[in-house]
């Protein structure tokens, strides 16, 4: 298990800036999986159609991608950031920002943000640099960029706003949090006019005016007796359906809040890493031995899990129509029977890894690989 630790004052994780305290930072690995299972024959009850390819640069982190409309924006690990139209595949803009790229994009379709790998944040409109502002520490959680702000949340649990088109800070929230933090994307949405993000095992509502809390709601509470064995960060996308948000701690639940009220409305045990999908019958998920799981969303009781991919490496889930979109470390594109999982179709997009979860714009599902291709499909 591959173990990082922040140091005051070290050029990798800080520059010119102290930290008040220590943070270990613990990467989502661990030991060899068993051998994973042979793919079932491929299957094409349901037909898809590649619309669209584009290519960006190779991606070597845990991406993001960001969906506003029909606009796409991703990131490659060189500071390549692309905006595409996903209605055919078009470039509407590129830019090249000085530094690597550690945590993904976010974009409002406008503005676009970014983290480097020197904890740079970076923001650009039209392929051109805005402004540039230096954070007291790592981020893994790409920034959000909503209501004309730009938010961000760093691996010291410390989150703030910062105005979009200068770059001034307009406010920061720092909250005490464990010693270890997951090295991969956390928990930051708006919610009608609340931030929500991931603090811990906690679902916060926070006011996007101040950073004030207005609520927190628990999906998981630390247990154990030593510091990993209490790791319950919130990883992944939120699967949401009007005012109710589904996360996951990771490896350890699975909960819905009701984000109106701040109410917890049910947890469920479940060992999983990446985030949620879902609609307004079924939640879907992947588990960290490959299965895929889908659970009824009024109560968490588990509907169907197919095992046919087992300690396979798959991505979160998509839900498009009667689809579940999987992306798979070898690099297969599934695609699932929303009803029990059954697969219906598989492609492969370039024969690298999916390296970011599927995501849907413009009625196109669109996939970004570690080569950097991006591409298109419509299933029909």
């Amino acid at each position: 298990m591959n173990i990082q630790r922040f140091v005051p004052g070290s050029s990798r994780f800080v520059r010119g800036v102290a930290v008040a305290a220590s943070i270990v930072v613990l990467a989502a690995c661990g030991t060899s999986k068993p051998k994973p299972a042979e793919l079932p024959p491929k299957a094409e009850v349901l037909g898809v159609r590649q619309a669209w390819s584009f290519q960006v640069a190779p991606v070597g982190f845990a991406l993001v991608t960001s969906v506003s409309g029909d606009v796409v924006t991703v990131a490659g690990t060189n500071g390549t950031v692309v905006a595409i139209d996903a209605r055919n595949g078009k470039e509407m803009w590129r830019t090249k920002i000085e530094g690597a790229v550690l945590a993904g994009v976010g974009s409002d379709g406008s503005v676009a943000a970014v983290i480097t790998k020197e904890n740079e944040l970076v923001a650009l409109q039209g392929g051109k640099v805005l402004w540039k502002q230096q954070l007291a520490a790592e981020a893994f959680t790409p920034p959000l960029v909503a209501g004309r702000r730009v938010f961000v949340q760093t691996a010291d649990r410390t989150t703030s706003a910062w105005d979009g088109q200068s770059g001034r800070r307009l406010w920061i929230q720092t909250r005490t949090g464990d010693n270890l933090v997951l090295k991969r994307p956390g928990v930051m949405l708006a919610v009608g006019d609340t931030l929500v993000t991931g603090v811990g095992g906690r679902l916060v509502g926070m006011n996007p005016a101040n950073g004030s809390s207005r609520w927190e709601a628990p999906i998981a509470s630390p247990r154990g007796t030593n510091d990993v064995e209490r790791l319950v960060d919130l990883t992944g996308t939120v699967a949401r359906q009007d005012n109710v948000l589904c996360a996951r701690a990771y490896l350890a639940t699975i909960g819905c809040v009701d984000a109106n009220r701040g109410v917890l409305l049910w947890t469920k045990t479940a060992q999983g890493a990446d985030g949620l999908s879902g609609d307004d019958r079924a939640l879907y998920g992947t588990e960290s031995n490959g299965v895929v799981t889908a659970w009824r969303r009024t109560d968490g009781e588990r509907l169907w899990s197919v095992d046919a991919y087992k300690y396979r490496t798959l991505t979160a889930p998509l839900a498009v129509g009667r689809t579940l979109i999987v992306g798979e470390g070898t690099g297969q594109l599934l695609f699932l029977n929303r009803e029990d999982g059954a697969e219906v179709n598989r492609v492969s997009p370039d024969g690298s890894p999916i390296a970011a979860d599927p995501v849907l714009a413009a009625n196109t599902v669109v996939v970004v690989t570690r080569k950097g291709g991006v591409f298109g499909y419509r299933p029909e």
